[in-house]
């Protein structure tokens, strides 16, 4: 079982004008939720939902569950 991100966050971020300078500077996220981010991990919840209104979206929008390829 795993979750991931149905698309670039950061790509997306940069589309509504949040560079990563930019979040950095204004201390929305600091560089370890970056790197996170840039890595693929999931973060946690509030840095979702800070991700959520920074694009004006529902997590379900930017991340989904996909299952292990084993049958489960």
């Amino acid at each position: 079982m795993a979750i991931r991100y149905k698309t670039d966050i950061l790509a997306a971020l940069k589309e509504k004008g949040y560079s990563t300078y930019k979040l950095r500077k204004e201390k929305i996220f600091g560089e370890s939720t970056i790197q996170k981010i840039r890595s693929g991990e999931i973060l946690i919840a509030g840095q979702l939902s800070q991700i959520c209104k920074l694009l004006d979206c529902q997590p379900g929008d930017i991340i989904e569950y996909v299952p292990d390829d084993e049958g489960n």
